[in-house]
């Protein structure tokens, strides 16, 4: 989504962009109801070579895991100081306007840790998707404690029509139209009806702000209604026009901070505070967000240990993380074209006239921000690589998206190239539980 604003004598381009990205195993439709998942489970068996996925996007949903839920005391190691130095070099002259942490658990027993300006706060954009699909998660855990049955009833029966609180985003989403076989992409519209799993789906997948808005809006309902969640349009609306604003941005608030301070994780440090629109957010008057590499990487290592609510809703989470068509940004180096991919990245750039200066995607003179976190597990299936990945970057000038998956190439060769005890890194990683 690229918008521009106009003040005073600056012409300022502040953009949020992500081209489509499909996350979820393909072989999940029976399961979720997410339409688009059998659209490219079909496209797989296409002579035409349509939609065809890298190698490491066609694990089936039994073969993902969690890999450190036989660890559950694992912490964060300190940071080796001779990694560290490596992958500052890597970020070269401008490491000054980076953050990264990495954390390689290729051996679980000897885990390998790095970070760099691991402290610094950066708003997180579209990588605070996954703080909403935490609060969700454990919405339905604290329902349904004891009942994953009625979990995923709510997630796969639930139908969500979008509304005004769309308003306003112009990512597109994919819409499977198995008449004629096609996938058409579009804005989501008011109208658009799809189960909460799709929205959710939808949110993390192609990074939709509108979708993303919604499964706020439903997790506000949820928490309201508990029980008796989902709502008629009667109740519904009844429950806006009694509730005092006040009243609706405490819930907002409770819904989306309070779990994670529940799940172990700094909401100082790592939080989504609002919605991802302007309708929502004047509907639903939130908070700031904010970022670290250091509390992103442990919401990941927290999530391999199954400790994101629960073990079920960790899997879920990392299923929906999984990468399957196009790939982007860091996720897009060729040298992650075998790996399993578990990725969530998000931008923001912004532009003034500046002599010979064009402002382009990615490429802001004011703002160019760009968060990726990710899962890697090279290759997949049997994975000798497994490391996880926070990195955010303010580089002005310069295409951020590049930089990423150069500085994914690099990290890749150089954690696979890695000596520990006389051994590179080269034996299989542990799977956790099955």
């Amino acid at each position: 989504m690229i918008r521009l604003l106009y003040a005073f004598s600056l012409i300022t381009a502040l953009a949020a962009y992500t081209r489509p990205v499909f996350t979820y195993p393909i072989d999940a439709y029976p399961e979720t109801g997410i339409a688009r998942l059998e659209g490219y489970r079909i496209s797989q068996e296409d002579k035409r070579g349509l939609n065809r996925l890298p190698s490491g996007a066609l694990l089936k949903t039994a073969q993902i895991h969690l890999r450190l839920t036989e660890h559950p005391d694992f912490a964060i190691p300190a940071p080796d100081a001779a990694l560290t130095r490596k992958i500052v070099a890597l970020l070269g002259a401008g490491a000054r306007n980076y953050s990264v942490s990495v954390l390689d658990l290729s051996d679980p027993a000897k885990p390998l840790y790095a970070e760099h300006n691991a402290d610094v706060q950066r708003n997180p954009g579209s990588v605070g998707k996954i703080m909403v699909a935490l609060a969700l998660f454990q919405a339905l855990a604290d329902l349904y404690p004891n009942d994953i049955a009625a979990r995923q009833r709510v997630l796969k029966n639930t139908q969500v029509t979008a509304d005004e609180f769309i308003h306003t985003d112009s990512h597109t989403v994919p819409f499977w139209l198995p008449e004629d076989s096609s996938m058409p992409r579009r804005a989501l519209r008011e109208g658009d009806t799809a189960n909460l799993w799709s929205y959710l789906d939808w949110a993390l997948s192609a990074s939709s702000n509108a979708a993303a808005s919604m499964v706020i809006k439903q997790l506000v309902l949820l928490r309201h209604f508990g029980k008796d969640y989902p709502p008629t349009l009667e109740q519904e609306q009844a429950y806006f026009r009694e509730s005092t604003p006040k009243e609706r941005s405490e819930l907002l608030l409770d819904s989306l901070l309070t779990p994670l301070t529940r799940n172990g994780l700094d909401k100082d440090a790592l939080r989504q505070g609002s919605f991802f629109t302007a309708m929502g957010k004047r509907r639903i008057a939130g908070t700031n967000s904010t970022s670290t590499t250091r509390e992103l990487l442990r919401y990941l290592v927290l999530l391999e240990q199954g400790k994101l609510v629960d073990a079920w809703s960790s899997l879920e989470i990392k299923r929906l993380l999984y990468m399957t068509q196009r790939r982007i940004r860091y996720a897009s180096s060729p040298a992650l074209e075998d790996a399993a991919v578990y990725f969530k990245s998000g931008s923001l750039f912004r532009c003034k006239p500046e002599p010979g200066f064009v402002c382009k995607k990615y490429q802001g003179n004011v703002d160019n921000w760009m968060n990726s976190v990710a899962i890697v597990e090279a290759p997949a299936g049997a994975p000798r690589q497994f490391y996880l990945v926070a990195l955010t970057s303010n580089v002005l000038k310069k295409n951020s998206a590049v930089e990423h998956q150069t500085f994914a190439t690099r990290l890749h060769a150089l954690l696979r190239d890695w000596v520990r005890d006389g051994v590179r890194a080269g034996q299989p990683a542990a799977a956790g539980s099955k």
